[in-house]
Order: structure tokens, then C-alpha cells, then sequence
């Protein structure tokens, strides 16, 4: 199934997928935290966990500083892939992520994945989900240039999904994937399923927040995702 040409739809939803869907971010942020280790830095974890979600140059750059020596970026994040990936056998969807996805697309809209995963990753992601039937298309890092907060991700599946910036809401759990959706003209909804508060993600620029994707689909049709006009 490939975007609004998958029927005509005209609205689509854009979903991070790492601590939005799929209970992932600590986990992120633990092997992060050993791979920073492994190679002599010592960084808080809570810090690295407040950089989560973030694109690896973006998210080194925060917690290393942009001197670093830059060179040893892709072996940082090599080992971080190799680390995180020893988790994958027990990754589990969060309360609620299938449902939302197969409740928008039976209520008219194009779902879209929009995750900084890559290829590989998303495809294991996407198993856990096991909602394919409702997905129409996915966007993921090997796609752009540039990661979020970056537009670039937003706008890519604007483009699969065929449909303007006014005619689709972004669901994600951290405040980079808020402004990557409002660099790029696009409403966000918010869920606090990745370790970020309510507040932080209002003050950031979410039009809603909810606690998990299990609430948003059970209040769906009074949300920015109720029903699809036309």
C-alpha cells in the first residue's frame, strides 16, 4: 500500500515510532549510555536520555560538544546499533499502538511511519507492531539527509502520504519530533510515552497530549485525529 493513492485519502497521520509506538526510549538512552562509555565518556544517563530522539550527529553533538573529535562518530554510533540491536528479540509495542493505527486508517486517514530508525531497524520495529494492514507507507533515516528536529523526515512523508502540510497531524513523544513537525506546517499531538512531561511537550508546540497511544485511539474522534472530512 503506497500513501493517498492507496484509495484517495486526503488527510494522513505522521507517527514517530521509537517511544511513540514502541516502548524503545530508555532503552536507547541505556545503550547510548554504554557505548559513550565504552569509548571513555562518561555521561549521565538522564542527560543522554534528554537527547534521545535526536538524529546521532544532532544527539552526540549535545552531549559531547561540537569539538569533539568527529571521526569517532561513526564508531560511537556502530556501537550503539550493535548494543541496542541485542534488544530486539524483546522489544514490546506500547498500550494501545496497533489500535490507534488501524482506528485512523478505518477512519480515512493514511498512516505513515516517520521514524529516524533505519531501514533494518524499522523493519524489525514494524513486526512488533504488527499492524501493516493499516500502515500505508514509512519514511526512515536512510531517506534524508538530515534527522530531527530537521523537517526533512515530516516532509518526506508528507510527500509518500500526497497530501499538504494543513491536511496532516504528526503524533511523536519528544519535543524535536513537535518542532519537526511545526518547521514543517504540520499539527502535533503528543504522548508521554517516551519519558517526556506533559508540560515540555505543550511548551514545546503540541496541540494535544495524551498519555499513551491506548488514550489517544480511545478518544480519537475528539481529538486532531477524529474523523477525516469528506
Amino acid at each position: 500500500m503506497t500513501g493517498a493513492a492507496s484509495g484517495g485519502r486526503d488527510r494522513a497521520v505522521l507517527l514517530d515510532v521509537d517511544g511513540t509506538l514502541v516502548d524503545t526510549s530508555y532503552l536507547h538512552a541505556v545503550t547510548w549510555w554504554e557505548a559513550l562509555r565504552q569509548a571513555g565518556h562518561v555521561v549521565p544517563m538522564a542527560r543522554v536520555h534528554r537527547a534521545v530522539g535526536l538524529g546521532t550527529e544532532q544527539l552526540l553533538d549535545r552531549l559531547l560538544g561540537e569539538e569533539r573529535d568527529k571521526d569517532r562518530d561513526t564508531a560511537l554510533s556502530d556501537a550503539h546499533s550493535a548494543l541496542y540491536a541485542a534488544y530486539w528479540p524483546s522489544l514490546q509495542p506500547l498500550p494501545g499502538a496497533a489500535r490507534l493505527l488501524r482506528a485512523c486508517a478505518e477512519r480515512g486517514w493514511t498512516v505513515v511511519l516517520a521514524t529516524s530508525a533505519k531501514q533494518e531497524e524499522l523493519q524489525v520495529l514494524r513486526k512488533v507492531l504488527d499492524a501493516d494492514d493499516a500502515i500505508a507507507d514509512a519514511v526512515n533515516a536512510d531517506d534524508v539527509d538530515t534527522a530531527k528536529p530537521a523537517p526533512d523526515l515530516v516532509e518526506q512523508a508528507l510527500a509518500k502520504a500526497g497530501v499538504p502540510a494543513g491536511r496532516a497531524v504528526f503524533v511523536g513523544d519528544t519535543p524535536w519530533d513537535v518542532e519537526a513537525a511545526h518547521r514543517s506546517g504540520v499539527r502535533c499531538v503528543g504522548v508521554l510515552t517516551g519519558g517526556v512531561s506533559r508540560a515540555e511537550l505543550l511548551e514545546a508546540g503540541a496541540d494535544e497530549v495524551y498519555q499513551d497511544p491506548a488514550e489517544l485511539a480511545a478518544r480519537l474522534d475528539a481529538s486532531a485525529l477524529g474523523p477525516a472530512e469528506g
